[in-house]
C-alpha cells in the first residue's frame, strides 16, 4: 500500500504544481495533503489546480483525479485502494468513495484534525550516544 500512497502524493503534486514538502501559509495544515484535503472538505479543490495545466480541462475530471489522489493518501493503509482499483478508477466513471482521515493531516495549532485527535499518555524517547576511542 505504500506504492498507492506514493502514487497519490505524485498525483496531487502534478495536479497542483506544488511539492508535498512546500509551505502553505494560507492553510491550517503544513503540507500538500492537508492543504488539498482542507480545500476538498470546503468544496474549493479547484482553487489549488495548477494553472499551467490549462484552463480548458473538464473540472469534473480534475476533481475526480484529486479525489483519487486523496483516496490514495488516507491515513489507514486498509482504507487505501489497491493499485489495480486506482487504475480502474482512472479509466471509468464509476462513483468514488469519499476520502476518510488523510495521512499527516495535522493542524498547525497542534490539536490535530477533529476526526483524528485523541487524548492519551505518551512517552519521551531517549538516545544514548557512545563515541569509541582508539588506544
Amino acid at each position: 500500500k505504500s506504492d498507492v500512497y506514493s502514487f497519490g502524493v505524485l498525483l496531487l503534486e502534478i495536479l497542483t504544481g506544488r511539492r508535498n514538502s512546500g509551505h502553505y501559509p494560507d492553510s491550517p495544515t503544513s503540507n500538500l495533503i492537508g492543504h488539498v484535503g482542507e480545500l476538498w472538505k470546503n468544496d474549493k479543490a479547484m482553487e489549488i489546480v495548477d494553472s499551467s495545466l490549462g484552463g480548458d480541462l473538464p473540472s469534473a475530471e480534475v476533481l475526480r483525479c484529486l479525489q483519487i489522489g486523496l483516496l490514495c493518501v488516507q491515513e489507514s493503509a486498509t482504507d487505501r485502494p489497491k493499485m489495480s482499483a486506482v487504475v480502474a478508477m482512472l479509466g471509468n466513471d464509476a462513483s468514488l468513495a469519499s476520502p476518510k482521515q488523510l495521512a499527516f493531516f495535522i493542524n498547525r495549532s497542534g490539536q490535530g484534525d477533529e476526526t483524528g485527535s485523541s487524548q492519551g499518555t505518551g512517552s519521551i524517547n531517549t538516545v544514548t550516544l557512545t563515541m569509541p576511542h582508539a588506544r
